[in-house]
């Protein structure tokens, strides 16, 4: 696929996963929209990849959460470029808290961002991306293929997402669109500092060595690339990837590990 003058969505485009997106889709010669609720910061990213990248970028405050935020940010993109051709749902929150100590309100949270943010996202899009035989990216996790210890929440609207997208995916066999879902494993990013805590309030400070993590950029790579090979699924990493088969072949032996791996974060809420 040649992207030169396609028409790129992306939510969650103000940092971490979703920005590296934008630069690498601009890269490559697509016009974008971008989303997300810090409407100045995507300004200046939008201004910042014209500048570079000689496209056209548009900024639409975005909250995903809202199913009409989702309505205006699609309808936006066609009236700006009148084709839409790739969404990339990439807008999401974390959080870090035992089951037991947790305010529901912040599962709550994440179901709304994380799934219903791509089902909103996707449903309005999908006449334009069908008419295009375009492509729609679910932005997953390894949480969503495998439960986390004090990521009930995050996991569980990861999970949802691909049950979402696998769907969607045996749906559409047959009309050209292209679903893929991409699980990068840990990424150096700015999810985990505002994850929240059990109280609903950001976490502020990672519990993660951020510096041994894949970079956003390195993620964005991977997700162009998937786009353009029209891939089904992307298991980023190796430990990503061993964790799938564990999970499929060996759950209880897969259960004592991820145990022993959260029990050496910092600050660690199982010993």
């Amino acid at each position: 696929m040649d992207l030169k003058n396609k028409t790129v969505i992306i939510t969650g485009a103000s940092s971490g996963i979703g920005k590296s997106c934008a630069e690498e889709f601009a890269k490559r010669g697509a016009n974008l929209v971008l989303g997300a609720r810090q409407f100045v910061t995507l300004c200046e990213i939008t201004r910042d990849l014209e500048k570079c990248y000689q496209i056209t970028a548009v900024a639409v405050q975005c909250d995903v959460s809202k199913e009409s935020d989702c309505e205006h940010l699609i309808n936006q993109a066609f009236l700006t470029f009148n084709r839409i051709d790739i969404l990339i749902n990439n807008a999401g929150i974390s959080m870090r808290a035992l089951f037991k100590d947790l305010d529901l309100l912040v599962i709550r949270n994440l179901m709304d961002v994380n799934f219903w943010g791509a089902v909103y996202c996707t449903k309005y899009a999908l006449p334009h991306l069908l008419k295009n035989k375009g492509s729609v990216v679910g932005v997953s996790s390894i949480a969503g293929y495998r439960g986390l210890p004090g990521r009930t929440g995050y996991s569980a609207s990861k999970f949802a997402l691909n049950g979402f997208m696998e769907s969607l995916r045996v749906e559409n066999l047959k009309t050209g669109l292209h679903v893929m879902v991409a699980a990068p494993g840990f990424t150096a990013s700015n999810i985990r500092q505002v994850a929240l805590a059990k109280d609903g309030s950001s976490q502020g400070e990672s519990s993660m060595d951020e510096g041994k993590m894949m970079s956003s950029e390195k993620v964005a790579e991977i997700i162009v690339n998937g786009v353009i090979k029209r891939k089904r699924t992307l298991i980023m990493t190796r430990q990503g990837k061993l964790t799938v088969f564990l999970n499929k072949f060996f759950p209880s032996f897969l259960d004592g590990l991820v145990y022993n791996h959260f029990t050496k974060e910092k600050d660690p809420l199982i010993k």
